[in-house]
């Protein structure tokens, strides 16, 4: 019983100790920064210009298209159509929404067709999982949207190089059998 008293004891003094230790603060040099040589700019250097955006008419280009696909035969006036957006085939930087938004609008102002609204499609789009620039489009995904928004034909457009030529190629398709009723060509330039 001393024992534990004394542990006891021993542990509560032990306890009570507080042992102060400073040290002395860490000595701080104070240095001096650095500055960098700034680079000589020589007034003979030129700046390089950046590459030029081509400009194309998409207008001139889909006009006699449109006109060519709503006298082909077997196309009904008034159905209602889906243009889907512009597929580019080339390995070159197209602006492909803007050529799409140009079909929209010559057809629309043809009245002919019924076009399904941008919103619509960009709607049906999200809902089944694909993007409004997806460059990996088909004609069978593009067939099934048409059919996710009950369209009767849709407008499927590609541009492509051929022999060092873009070309612009639209396929009028009916939705339900897939088949081509018409189909053009015309010149990118």
């Amino acid at each position: 019983m001393k024992r534990i008293l004394f542990v006891m004891l021993s542990a509560m003094l032990l306890a009570s100790c507080v042992v102060t230790e400073t040290q002395p603060p860490a000595p701080v040099t104070p240095v001096e920064p650095k500055k960098k040589p700034e680079p000589s700019v020589r007034p003979s250097e030129k700046v390089p210009q950046p590459p030029k955006i081509q400009s194309i008419n998409w207008d001139s280009i889909v006009q006699p298209l449109a006109d060519q696909m709503i006298n082909a035969n077997g196309v009904e006036a008034g159905k209602l159509l889906l243009v889907d957006s512009v597929k580019n085939n080339t390995n070159g930087s197209l602006r492909t929404l803007k050529a799409t938004d140009v079909i929209t609008s010559v057809i629309s102002n043809k009245q002919v067709f019924q076009v399904v609204p941008k919103s619509q499609v960009h709607l049906a789009r999200q809902a089944l999982g694909l993007s409004s620039e997806d460059s990996l489009g088909s004609r069978s995904k593009s067939i099934g949207l048409a059919r996710y928004l009950n369209a009767d034909y849709v407008l499927y457009s590609a541009v492509s190089n051929n022999h060092g030529q873009r070309e612009l190629e639209m396929q009028l398709m009916l939705v339900k059998t897939g088949e081509i009723l018409w189909s053009g060509r015309g010149d990118v330039n």
